[in-house]
């Protein structure tokens, strides 16, 4: 695989698009265009296809430029959710707003909402803690954080809740793993017998596989370990069939590193929740993030 573009080369790419010229785009970047033709050259090189049409009036896109330039425009908005996520870390002990999440729920959904947050409210800072739904509950509990989201079937005494989606755990394997290419579907039994790769207990991924499993005969974990990528990776390298969010593996089964096994006879869906503490209505930064949260 070739080296992958850098960011700045992306967006002057999309720029031209939205600008109308090279120049233009060169401009709004600080940059001079010679340097700007010299970027768009070395994508194209890395891409292996024509970007701009080179015209005496001046470098448009290409059919394959706009082509490309629609896919960056994702890739820089994904790029900006991660930023705000990370700076959302990295600001949690001075935050003005603490956010306690669970993983998938973290990585997946929760950057979005801090984006339209900061729309909205952009002088609040928010701090991110990231850990499994049993440690988001207890914070919550102790006051350490106004809000917090979790992904398991249970929520403890003391805590509202509220629904802000829904996730389905599905099997994946590895392409060369014989499960890829079965003809018939696997049943929940099955399934449940086989040693797998799992989530460490106090997940809510694990727990809600726990619970789905709890009146059938339940082979030990082949492995338990601390976070989706890790999961993912023990899958892919064959060592077990796996057990993740729908939303941890799309990307993965999307381009082949994984393969999803269908299931029937066994339950994986499951609500992701919002959860503060009890008789403690939320305010301010917090009920404004709920919102944004359960919007439809």
């Amino acid at each position: 695989m070739s080296a992958l573009p850098d960011l700045d080369s992306l967006k002057l790419l999309v720029d031209v698009g939205e600008l109308g010229s090279l120049g233009r785009a060169a401009r709004a970047a600080g940059i001079a265009q010679p340097s700007a033709s010299k970027r768009i050259a070395l994508l194209e090189r890395r891409l292996g296809l024509p970007l701009l049409e080179r015209t005496p009036r001046g470098s448009v896109l290409t059919a394959e430029g706009k082509m490309v330039a629609g896919w960056a425009t994702q890739v820089l908005a994904a790029a900006q959710e991660l930023m705000r996520a990370v700076q959302a870390v990295r600001l949690s002990e001075a935050a003005h707003l603490r956010v306690a999440s669970s993983m998938t729920v973290a990585e997946y959904l929760v950057p979005r909402w801090l984006g339209e947050l900061q729309h909205r409210e952009p002088e609040v800072q928010v701090g991110l803690d990231v850990v499994n739904s049993a440690d988001v509950a207890a914070r919550v509990l102790a006051g350490e954080v106004e809000l917090g989201f979790v992904e398991g079937p249970s929520v403890p005494d003391g805590l509202d809740v509220r629904v802000v989606g829904t996730d389905r755990l599905v099997v994946v394997v590895a392409p060369a793993h014989p499960w890829a290419r079965r003809r018939t579907v696997l049943r929940g039994p099955e399934l449940a017998a086989t040693p797998l790769v799992v989530r460490e207990t106090g997940s809510g991924t694990r727990e809600t596989l726990d619970v789905a499993f709890a009146a059938m005969h339940r082979a030990s974990p082949r492995l338990e370990l601390g976070s989706n990528s890790a999961v993912k990776g023990a899958a892919q390298a064959g060592v077990a069939p796996a057990v993740l969010s729908g939303y941890a593996v799309e990307s993965d089964v999307a381009t082949g590193r994984l393969v999803e096994v269908p299931l029937t006879g066994v339950n994986l869906v499951r609500s992701l929740r919002a959860v503060w503490r009890r008789g403690r209505p939320l305010t301010g930064p917090a009920a404004t993030l709920l919102s944004i949260a359960t919007r439809p």
